[in-house]
């Protein structure tokens, strides 16, 4: 599939990039801000994530029903969503129908009503929601992972959605002020991708959030977020009892920032301990000792932090051995990497998992809207390719010494 990608800046900061697909029909569009549930004090915890919500709601030239009928009538994806650092508004339509959802996308960012009746409602739909989390035992134990990790008092140890008692102290005068600070032009990209000329779209998306004078503002892109200084993480155990049949359990360690050139063997270590059924924990717990269903291991990236894992389900009676089980493996890739079999099998599983993520326009948007605004840097599917393919075994030893060797953090969540 060939493809060109290109990019504009709008008065007041606002960066449109595109991606052309030759011969695509579809076309996904992004509106990714620079904002999530890291930047909020305790005061405003779940701000982001309520704002979110809220600008679903209506806006001066359309109600709720009409932003919902808008992409409904054409068979349109439209959807949202909230991270630790940036909130991302997507739709995917038709190519035809592309500029109906950069104006309606440029209509809710612009123009919300935000009103004081809207948010009592949503706040109740917010809190339904984070009920619904907590009866989700791996929400709850990875929250805890989180929390035990950063430490309560760190946004990134917070859970997104907020708390009972955050999301009912939170005004209307709150949000607002929130949504006015951080959904500037400068701190936006807009993202789109599959069958589009980016003139074009740079046209609809001038007119689409032009509205109201948005766009008449003096500032520069915001630059992706910094990690200044590394944040501390806090080994050590934190359980939560629960009415649940399993215990569910994240073993992990602090990890690499998203910048940190280790990444790579990272991934491939990651992808070959515990990333697919061929995986040594998936073949060591579930399949030759049949203790648990479900297990996997993980990297998480933030601008100056990361962390690695193993999360694992298992009946309460067999938790001690699949916690020896999994030290054990971690201490044996700690100590002598990974076969050559496992590196192989874990860069085609990257490589395979690239590629086939990039055919449709939704992940193309994906890709080049985070590329923007979280990386400030879009890395050719060719050089990531390169850059997997160039890691060797002692790349891939020497990172695991590095991170399984560090202090643990464990989140064990389940009947008491």
């Amino acid at each position: 599939m060939t493809s060109r990608v290109r990019r504009t800046v709008l008065p007041g900061g606002l960066r449109v990039i595109t991606e052309e697909l030759a011969g695509a029909r579809s076309a996904s569009i992004g509106v990714w801000v620079g904002v999530g549930s890291r930047d909020e004090s305790p005061t405003l915890h779940g701000c982001s994530h309520f704002l979110e919500h809220l600008l679903f709601k209506g806006t001066h030239e359309r109600s709720a029903l009409d932003i919902s009928i808008a992409l409904d009538a054409v068979g349109g994806e439209f959807n949202a969503f909230t991270a630790k650092e940036y909130t991302c508004f997507h739709a995917r339509v038709l190519d035809e129908d592309l500029p109906l959802a950069v104006d309606v996308l440029g209509d809710m960012i612009t123009s919300s009503l935000l009103t004081a009746e809207d948010v009592e409602a949503e706040r109740d739909v917010i809190l339904d929601e984070i009920a619904m989390h907590d009866d989700d035992p791996d929400d709850v134990v990875h929250n805890l992972f989180a929390e035990q990790a950063y430490g309560p008092a760190s946004p990134l140890g917070r859970p997104i959605a907020g708390t009972v008692g955050s999301i009912e102290a939170l005004s209307r005068a709150q949000v607002a002020r929130f949504y006015q600070r951080h959904y500037r032009p400068a701190n936006m990209v807009v993202a789109a991708a599959g069958g589009l000329d980016h003139a074009e779209v740079v046209k609809q998306v001038r007119r689409a959030f032009g509205r109201r004078d948005w766009l008449k503002r003096t500032e520069a892109p915001v630059p992706p977020r910094a990690g200044v200084k590394r944040v501390r993480v806090h080994p050590g155990m934190v359980e939560a009892t629960r009415p649940f049949e399993q215990v569910n359990v994240v073993l992990g360690m602090e990890g690499v920032h998203r910048n940190d050139d280790r990444r790579f063997a990272l991934g491939v270590l990651n992808t070959a301990l515990g990333g697919g059924t061929s995986s040594r924990l998936f073949q060591e717990v579930r399949e030759r000792r049949g203790l648990a269903y479900s297990v996997f291991s993980f990297a998480s990236h933030h601008a100056d932090s990361g962390l690695v894992g193993v999360s694992v389900g298992c009946l309460p009676n067999k938790l001690d051995e699949v916690l020896g089980v999994v030290r054990t493996e971690l201490s044996r890739v700690a100590a002598h990497g990974i076969s050559e079999e496992e590196l192989a099998r874990g860069k085609g599983q990257l490589r395979g998992g690239l590629v086939l993520g990039l055919e449709d326009s939704g992940s193309r948007m994906s890709r080049i809207g985070k590329a923007e605004l979280v990386h400030d840097e879009l890395l050719g599917i060719d050089h990531v390719m390169d850059r997997i393919d160039g890691v060797t075994l002692d790349q891939v030893r020497d990172v695991a010494g590095q991170v399984f060797g560090k202090p643990e953090i464990l989140a064990v969540v389940g009947p008491a």
